[in-house]
Parts: structure tokens; sequence; C-alpha cells
């Protein structure tokens, strides 16, 4: 399917010199002089490699059309991540290394799109907020201000976050899967 190249967005799987090219980062430039622009940041789907490609924005780029399946996590092993789906009961698994650092952010029965192409697994989309438990965070310390100061937190999943001073451990958060931020306190 043809899009505009203003209409890439961060997470898009693209089809660019006959590659799959999944979008790390993507910035719209309007220089003083010339037309505008995107400056795009893509990783090989398959080699793991990345490019910086600049499209114009008349420019149409490839979206390359992905089956999006609705999956629930199972379970992960040394290599693999097992998925199943709510409907059907099928079982798939997804190598580590295909979906990346947010394998970190799984958690049992979370629902995630898994995007297919050509019959193969090739990425994996996390719902925007999840629900985590704090492990453990510092105490706040008086006399600074709530606008500024955050401080060091380690979820129940080990990942290490920033969150404000009045959260405590112990206590519930809602994190953004797309920053790995906090969000709001439950």
């Amino acid at each position: 399917m043809k899009i505009n190249a203003g209409e890439i967005r961060v997470g898009m799987i693209l089809e660019h010199k006959n590659e799959l090219w999944e979008v790390l980062k993507t910035q719209h430039v309007k220089p003083g002089k010339g037309g505008a622009f995107a400056q795009v940041e893509m990783k090989n789907v398959d080699k793991n490699t990345k490019i910086n490609e600049r499209f114009r924005s008349s420019e149409s780029v490839e979206k390359a059309s992905l089956d999006e399946n609705k999956f629930n996590y199972l379970y992960a092993d040394d290599n693999y991540y097992f998925f199943i789906n709510p409907k059907t009961f099928d079982q798939i698994e997804i190598q580590k290394k295909i979906v990346g650092e947010k394998g970190n952010l799984l958690k049992e029965n979370i629902e995630v799109t898994v995007n297919i192409y050509n019959e193969k697994p090739i990425s994996i989309e996390l719902p925007n907020q999840i629900k985590y438990k704090i492990e453990s965070t510092d105490a706040a310390i008086k006399g600074q201000t709530v606008s500024s100061s955050y401080k060091p937190a380690i979820l129940d999943n080990g990942i290490k976050i920033q969150v404000p001073p009045f959260v405590e451990s112990g206590d519930e958060i809602i994190l953004d899967t797309r920053t790995i931020e906090y969000v709001k306190k439950i």
C-alpha cells in the first residue's frame, strides 16, 4: 500500500529497496530553502542493520501489507517467546531477537498484536500502557520540588525507571511502553 512520506510513523514496517524495514525514528524537516522532507531512521527486519533515509514530502513509499493478529503472551525460554491465539488456541513461537527490547515488558496473559508477513512473524506491538508494581525505590528527599525531582525505581520485571517522589515501594503504576516512562500511580 502506497503512503505519502509525510504519513510515515514510528513502528511502521516499510518495503524499501526490496527489503522490510521497521521505522525507528522519523523527523519532518522544512528547511528555509528547498522542499520539505522526512528524515527516517529504519532497521532492517531480517539483517538487523540500520539506515537513515530522506524522503521528499511529495514521494510515496510502500507500506508493507501485514497480517495483524491478536495473541496472548504465555512464557519464554532461552531463545523464544511463546504466544497463544485466544480464539483458535493456536500457539506460535517468536525468536527473542525479533521481539528485542519489548520482551522485557511482556507480562503473562498480556494481549499483543503480532505482525505477520508471508506467514512469518516479524514484529510485535505492545499495548501503549501496562500496569506494573514498584519493587523498590529510594526514599524521597524533603525539600525537593515535585516538578523537577524524579527518583529511580525498579519494577517487578527488573526494569529501572524514574518516578515522582510520592511513589513508594509496592505501589502500582501505569507505564508507557513506547517511551518506558512513568504515566500515573493507580
